[in-house]
């Protein structure tokens, strides 16, 4: 499965396939803090899911879930601090 978008990136069945999607919607590293902060929420949405479905994977995909939203929290915190 060839994965363009978010939507069909939450219709992944495995951890292999999910770290292909995620590197295809991946922001360009000049994307705006925003852009990355959502990357990281959508990403984490990804392996949350995935890690319901690929049990043989599903403590590593869990792994994957924590490193994103904690990225997430940081972009978040950097936005914040921008506005203030």
């Amino acid at each position: 499965m060839r994965v363009t978008t978010w939507s069909q990136a939450m219709n992944v069945r495995t951890l292999r396939d999910a770290h292909e999607a995620v590197r295809r919607l991946r922001p360009a590293p000049d994307a705006p803090l925003r852009a990355w902060r959502d990357f990281y929420e959508r990403s984490a949405a990804v392996y949350t899911q995935v890690a319901d479905i690929d049990r043989a994977h599903h403590h590593e995909a869990l792994y994957w879930v924590t490193r994103d939203t904690d990225r997430a929290s940081e972009f978040a915190r950097r936005l914040t601090s921008q506005t203030t």
